[in-house]
């Protein structure tokens, strides 16, 4: 189907133009629009909305194969759509874990099958995604990976990490890395600040996420290699990589919308408040918003991490590591972050939309003539109640959770196939 989405408010070229879009063959045109010569066009008036191109999130998780219980690719690329994402990248802690071509083709049949957004998975960097053993099947895998990576696990030794930077060079690949000395957990499990001295919890020192950043920044440096640094939420790992960009060393990273928005001291005695790495301090969430700011973070990533109802039930000592955030990123950052004067919109989109999928070499994350019709609409002013019962995500732990924002996708396109559209009782 043609569809003419008119009057609406176009992110182009880095800036918003009033536009409108037409989607033909599962592309889309904005300067050479010409409706009238196509027959069966279905028209929708966006005024007041905005078209942005489709939101991409590199570290997502969607537990198929092996963990189906927390969440499976069908429903976790529904909550991807919902959330106003058109490309998504599963991590590789899953079972079997895509260390081998054959163990990567377990997941690629069930994308093929049952994936509504566009979905690159990870390969493993160690064959037993632990960061201490050998190294995968690289090579084997190159072509149907976005990357590299054992996240949930930090490489613990340089050598190792050293070997794989090399090999991911050879094969014109990024290395992204969930940086955790393991010596310095000390059986951790909330950031080792003023809340947890408070409350009698073990903390999780800054010095674990900070220490494998600074020894991965300077492989880099001596390998050539493409690095990525996953989730970071210190004010020293921010200083770090500022520093190794200054230098002209190849390094990027994300933050997740939690950090940019919640402190330690925001903590409650919830599972839906654990997530590795923790919560941190004001000054390290004031860090965080600064390297956004200045470009020091390249890109938001969710790390959506759907667990049972039952492994987030058991308080912050005792619940599973992770929350989910792919229907809530866009309207916490929107409401807190760009209403509050702090970011612009046209930033919001450049680290959710843009500058994502360049660092990683997808296409798209442009709205223009021939491009691939990827689209999110979205109302920015609809403001609603974020309900955990409503996720399309079968996690349902959020710290957010009945918080009041605004911004909400109405329609996602992905080659010009509309994969989500908001119905009237999502919003009541």
């Amino acid at each position: 189907m043609t569809t003419l989405l008119r009057n609406a408010t176009v992110y182009i070229s880095d800036s918003f133009q009033k536009k409108d879009v037409l989607i033909h063959g599962g592309k889309v045109f904005v300067d050479s629009v010409n409706a009238d010569s196509i027959s069966d066009v279905f028209v929708i008036d966006c005024t007041n909305k905005i078209i942005i191109p489709g939101f991409t999130d590199v570290h997502v998780h969607l537990r198929e194969p092996g963990f189906f219980y927390k969440e499976t690719i069908a429903t976790g690329t529904k909550a991807a759509a919902k959330g106003g994402y058109t490309c998504i990248c599963p991590m590789p802690n899953l079972k079997p874990a895509p260390s081998t071509l054959e163990n990567l083709k377990v997941q690629l049949d069930i994308i093929e099958k049952d994936a509504v957004v566009k979905t690159i998975p990870y390969g493993t960097i160690t064959m037993k995604q632990d960061g201490r053993s050998q190294l995968s099947d690289m090579e084997d895998m190159a072509p149907y990976v976005c990357a590299f990576s054992d996240d949930g696990k930090g490489v613990q030794t340089g050598d190792l990490m050293k070997e794989a930077m090399l090999k991911a060079k050879s094969l014109n690949k990024l290395i992204v890395a969930h940086c955790e000395d393991e010596s310095l957990l000390h059986g951790g499990y909330i950031h080792d600040g003023e809340y947890a001295k408070t409350h009698g919890h073990r903390g999780i020192c800054s010095e674990s996420e900070w220490k494998q950043v600074e020894r991965d920044i300077a492989l880099a440096a001596e390998t050539g290699c493409s690095y990525h640094v996953c989730h970071i939420s210190t004010k020293e790992t921010v200083d770090l990589i500022r520093k190794a960009k200054a230098e002209g060393i190849d390094v990027t990273c994300e933050t997740g919308p939690h950090y940019l928005v919640l402190t330690d001291m925001d903590l409650q005695e919830d599972g839906k408040f654990k997530m590795n790495p923790p919560l941190r301090s004001k000054a390290d969430m004031e860090a965080l918003i600064e390297g956004v700011c200045d470009g020091t973070i390249d890109m938001i990533a969710t790390d959506h991490a759907p667990h049972s109802a039952e492994e987030k039930s058991r308080g912050l000592e005792k619940s599973a590591f992770g929350i989910v955030g792919l229907e809530t990123s866009f309207p916490i950052l929107y409401t807190h972050l760009v209403k509050k004067g702090v970011l612009s919109l046209e930033k919001l989109v450049e680290i959710m939309s843009v500058s994502p999928r360049k660092r990683f070499g997808f296409e798209g994350g442009i709205i223009a003539d021939g491009e691939p019709a990827d689209l999110t609409v979205i109302d920015p002013e609809k403001e609603w109640t974020i309900k955990p019962e409503e996720f399309a995500s079968m996690g349902k732990a959020t710290p957010f959770e009945g918080w009041k924002v605004s911004g909400k996708v109405l329609m996602t396109f992905v080659d010009g196939e509309k994969v989500y559209e908001e119905t009237d009782t999502e919003t009541r």
